[in-house]
């Protein structure tokens, strides 16, 4: 069993080693961003309701995240393992990760944090060449990251579950160095 909680700032690489280990350990790679695009495009009851908060440029509130996250949680690919990219990303749904993981008799095997340097990442996140990302939005995206996800890292950290990684090398040596910890 892999229970994995990928941390890590934006342009990190979490997206592309959560599929990286999501291929070679045959669990699902778990992104909120993707849980929500995916119900909102079904038209579910969840996704109707993230809709409407997304129409008017706000975020989805932490509740509905949760509702999204426990009902894929629950789905039979999941007993095997599974990877959780981009959640928790502030101490209260963490708080909230810890006890809907107890309710499911479940727990995670490994918080998985990737250190890279914020100049590293601007330069990367540039790199992309995605329409929204401009030097502005990416320093006002890493600050946010660091206001309210940054305290995650102490959250797991206290708990001893958290192991960092340096992100800031080769994609294959990011992948080896998780693969290391994981299989050990």
């Amino acid at each position: 069993m892999k229970k994995l909680i990928f941390l890590g700032p934006p342009g990190a690489g979490k997206g592309t080693q959560a599929q990286i280990l999501s291929s070679s350990y045959h669990i699902p790679h778990i992104s909120t961003g993707d849980i929500l695009r995916k119900a909102v495009k079904e038209q579910t009851p969840l996704g109707q309701k993230a809709q409407s908060y997304m129409d008017q440029g706000e975020l989805v509130p932490d509740h509905l995240i949760l509702d999204l996250i426990k009902e894929r949680l629950s789905q039979p690919d999941t007993e095997k393992g599974w990877i959780l990219d981009g959640f928790p990303r502030n101490v209260s749904q963490a708080s909230f990760l810890q006890t809907l993981l107890k309710d499911l008799d479940s727990a995670a095997d490994y918080v998985l944090n990737l250190e890279v340097p914020d100049e590293v990442l601007v330069a990367r996140l540039l790199g992309r060449k995605r329409k929204d990302d401009n030097e502005d939005t990416i320093r006002r995206r890493l600050e946010i990251y660091h206001k309210d996800t940054v305290p995650v890292i102490s959250f797991y950290s206290d708990r001893h579950m958290l192991k960092a990684i340096n992100g800031n090398t080769s994609m294959e040596k990011v992948t080896a160095s998780l693969k290391a910890i994981i299989d050990e």
